[in-house]
């Protein structure tokens, strides 16, 4: 059995296939293109994490980075590195 401080039941939260394409409709307004990045999708304690990560690890800055609402779908936070 879960442990209700450390997780989130699954079978109250969206589907992570729902708060990726919530996080990249955000992310496409801003980049545009998201093929150089590498997708990280967790659901943790705080909600959704999905976090876009470049694919080249020879490249500075990074992606975005977005934590969503686990039970509603809403952004909570986000973080954008160019």
């Amino acid at each position: 059995m879960a442990n209700p401080a450390t997780s989130i039941p699954s079978a109250q939260a969206i589907p992570g296939d729902q708060a990726l394409t919530i996080a990249q409709a955000d992310a496409l307004k801003v980049y545009g293109d998201l093929g150089p990045y590498r997708i990280q999708l967790s659901l943790e304690v705080d909600g959704w994490h999905v976090d876009y990560e470049p694919k080249d690890p020879r490249l500075k800055g990074g992606g975005p980075h977005y934590l969503i609402d686990p039970y509603t779908g809403i952004i909570r936070s986000r973080k954008y590195q160019q």
